[in-house]
This record gives structure tokens, sequence and C-alpha cells, in this order.
């Protein structure tokens, strides 16, 4: 196997080190997402939130989020990691620590932070490490970054609560990494809103099958 390939499906994340430099100068992005016509980056409107979350290959985890009810506008990047504005190609060494992630702007007027949630649980494996599906590497490891305190207590519950009824089906341990978000790097503008573009494009998102019940991730 070549050096390439297998840094393509590292299973430990990089220290910093050895991670690659990046670059100063952001990625461009589109400025408006592909399916609604929203601003992909800078100011969101007057109480939006944002989440940011991994779960595996980006594209149909986007696709997710994009249809849900309430949601603004959605974005593909890399998060989680060291590496400052990392190309698609770096990430994918597993050589910057990131994980290929959704950036969700949403109305919590319309759907809450613990709705989202609900949606990533149920739309992938959080049990796999570092791989999702037969995507394997630590950029497709299962990932929650929170942009507040009111953010990590929602997901620090939700996770308790899902493994609850993960383990009823003798499902195995989750292995979802949850911890404050650092920058968002936007992804190159071919990666955003790709299923949108390309309807017959690769998606290799699976859920377990396991129900996140409603109001499961309501603080108490």
């Amino acid at each position: 196997m070549f050096l390439l390939d297998i840094l393509r499906h590292k299973t430990s994340l990089v220290g910093k080190q050895d991670a690659l430099p990046g670059r100063d100068k952001p990625i461009s992005v589109p400025g408006a997402h592909f399916v609604n016509g929203n601003p992909l980056d800078g100011e969101i409107p007057g109480g939006f939130e944002v989440a940011i979350v991994a779960m595996g290959c980006f594209w149909g985890a986007e696709r997710l989020f994009w249809k849900c009810d309430g949601v603004w506008s959605t974005a593909v990047g890399y998060a989680g990691g060291i590496t400052p504005n990392p190309t698609y190609n770096e990430t994918c060494t597993g050589m910057t620590a990131h994980a290929e992630s959704v950036r969700i702007v949403f109305d919590p007027a319309i759907v809450s932070y613990a709705d989202i949630l609900k949606i990533f649980w149920e739309g992938h494996n959080p049990t796999q490490g570092m791989r999702q599906g037969n995507d394997s590497g630590t950029h497709y490891r299962s990932g929650i970054f929170t942009l507040s305190d009111s953010q990590a207590d929602i997901a620090a519950r939700s996770l308790v609560e899902y493994q609850r009824e993960l383990s009823r089906a003798g499902i195995g341990k989750i292995t979802t990494e949850v911890k404050p978000a650092g920058p968002f790097y936007y992804a190159e503008e071919y990666h955003q809103q790709y299923l949108a573009k390309n309807p017959g494009g690769y998606c290799g998102l699976g859920g377990t099958g396991v129900a996140c019940p409603a109001g499961l991730t309501t603080p108490a």
C-alpha cells in the first residue's frame, strides 16, 4: 500500500507537531446556498444559531440538514483539527486532524439544537470510531463541536441518553467526539451542496435504525 493510501486510512489523530502547516488565506466559497439561495458565510440573522457536527462524508450529512424545516443555511468544511484553511486533499491524508463537518445555521424558534442533534444521531452510526461505513480515516469520525455552554450541556445529555437507547438495542459504545468548537474552515466550492448539484453522487451514510425520541436532548 502506498504512503498516501496509508494516510487516508489513519486511525489515530496526528499531533500538532506533525500536522500540515496549512495557509493563511481561507478557501473562497459561493455567495449563496445552491439549494435555498441564503448566504453560506458572513452575518447570520438575529436570533439564529449555529451548530457544527461531523458524521462521516460531509456530502450526505449536509443534505440531511438542508432538508430540515428551520434550517436557514448549511455549508461543509473542516473542523476539530489543527491545520488552518486545509484543502480537501490535505484533510484526506489524515495530517490535519480535522473531520469532514457541516455548519448549520438554524432558527431555534422552528428547530431546536436538540432537534439538530436528533438528526445527527439518527443519520449515522456514532459507534464506529475513525470511520463511517466503508469510509475510513480520522477525517470520517463522528463529532459534535459545541459553540456555547448550553450546546455543550445538551450535547452531553444527548450522548448519555442515546447511548442508553443503543445499549437497549444491543449496539456498542458511542465514539463521538464532543468538544468546544475551534475554527470552522469552509471546503472548496464544488463540495458545497454537492448532492444537490450531483443527485446521483455518492452518499455513504447509514444510521443504526435506533430512534432518538423527541425531547430526548431537552435539558431538565
